[in-house]
């Protein structure tokens, strides 16, 4: 009876044993699917994330942020221009009056249809709605992640280079662009912004050109909006909320009088006229500790007018017409020396601080300028008709433009 009694356990055991290994085998089957099929679920999503990583790689866009007023007068130049391009190689961004459309009514060039932003704003020139206009900007652009430079530009801007050549520029240089220095002698800082922007961080954007029998009755642009960033530093101006606030309530243009008005106001009630956007992004990136990562000069070339002639010495922006759109004028704006048509000016002098900016990109010397302002349609035309941007045929934009081209030369250049 005691063999029976000991012969009942075993058995007992060895059906226990049976149902472990079958759970042990059934626990390692199900291991077993899931660890085959996560592979394949991961592999698949590090394969569409490694190549989306890959193509921002050979693929970055750049930006381009067109602030207007209304439609853009140089459409079609731009159309000439992104027609070479490689369409994956750009964006386009308008920030015009709120509620205009680009459309087929209200532009020649196909690129610009849809472009605008849809909660655009009111702006007035020289006042803060300009910067809150370029800021708008910048945050819709930085949705797309292929876009890795960021170009502000005028509805009267053009390229003085064509598509390959300026995105090759922008792409292999890892700095952005915006005229900066310290103005030792600024009366425009306000004491109140101490606790928030330190004096030593209140930058201005003003710089001084070479001399040039064309350019020796203007003076350089003040007006220093015409940045390109790249895209960390975008995103610090679209992620900011410290000094813009601060630079709207103690930066604000006082008058729309002429200068001479202007300087007698500020003598008799002490006022300090500041123009915001003559501050804002210098001052930023200042403040957020990145001297070292851009440029201290504007790849866009504008000249304003303050010649003896003018009684009220007033500063008027300077129009190119068509008469000023020479081969040799642009040579001049590109900075080439008349001796010869390969020389560059290869700096800009900054007289404020005796200071020297070198136009190079990783070390070689590179243009000054990428794009110029403030152009009329005529010139555009004049600039597409020499040549500017490659072949060019004018005759297929004179019946679009033709309102807007000197009826003297349509007829020449028609033929």
């Amino acid at each position: 009876m005691g063999k029976k009694r000991a012969s009942l356990p075993m058995r007992q055991l060895l059906v226990l044993r049976s149902k472990l290994v079958f759970s042990i085998f059934l626990m390692f089957c199900v291991f077993a699917f899931v660890r085959l099929n996560r592979p394949k679920s991961g592999s698949s999503t590090n394969k569409s994330s490694n190549g989306e990583k890959s193509k921002l790689e050979t693929n970055p866009k750049i930006a381009f942020l067109f602030l207007a007023r209304k439609n853009i007068p140089l459409d079609f130049m731009w159309g000439a221009f992104f027609q070479e391009a490689d369409m994956k190689n750009f964006s386009i961004y308008i920030h015009s009056e709120p509620g205009f459309v680009f459309n087929e009514s209200t532009s020649m060039s196909p690129f610009f249809y849809g472009c605008q932003l849809n909660d655009s704003i009111k702006v007035a020139w020289g006042e803060s709605s300009m910067i809150e206009a370029e800021r708008l900007l910048l945050k819709v652009a930085l949705r797309d992640p292929a876009n890795q430079r960021f170009v502000l530009l005028s509805d009267s801007c053009l390229p003085l280079y064509k598509f390959d050549d300026i995105y090759k520029y922008l792409i292999s240089s890892p700095k952005s662009y915006v005229e900066s220095y310290f103005d030792y002698e600024d009366y425009r800082y306000d004491p109140k912004m101490l606790r928030a922007i330190p004096k030593d961080k209140w930058q201005k954007g003003s710089q001084v050109f070479p001399s040039s029998n064309y350019l020796s009755s203007y003076l350089p642009s003040l007006m220093s909006a015409w940045f390109t960033l790249i895209r960390r530093h975008a995103q610090i101006v679209a992620d900011d909320d410290v000094v813009f606030p601060i630079i709207k309530k103690s930066c604000k243009r006082q008058s729309n009088a002429s200068v001479s008005a202007r300087r007698q106001m500020l003598d008799i009630h002490k006022m300090k006229d500041c123009i915001p956007d003559e501050h804002y992004l210098q001052t930023l990136l200042a403040m957020s500790g990145l001297e070292n990562e851009f440029s201290r000069r504007s790849l866009t070339f504008a000249l304003w007018d303050q010649s003896a002639t003018r009684k009220d010495k007033q500063w008027h922006p300077v129009t190119f017409d068509y008469a000023d759109a020479s081969p040799q004028s642009i040579k001049e704006i590109k900075f080439v020396s008349p001796r010869s048509s390969t020389q560059e000016i290869d700096a800009i002098q900054y007289e404020s601080e005796n200071q020297t900016e070198w136009c190079q990109v990783n070390g070689a010397t590179a243009p000054c300028f990428l794009f110029a302002r403030k152009f009329t349609r005529g010139a555009a035309v004049r600039l597409l008709y020499e040549g500017l941007l490659g072949p060019f045929d004018p005759v297929p934009f004179l019946n679009a433009t033709g309102r807007f081209f000197p009826a003297k030369h349509r007829d020449a250049h028609a033929r």
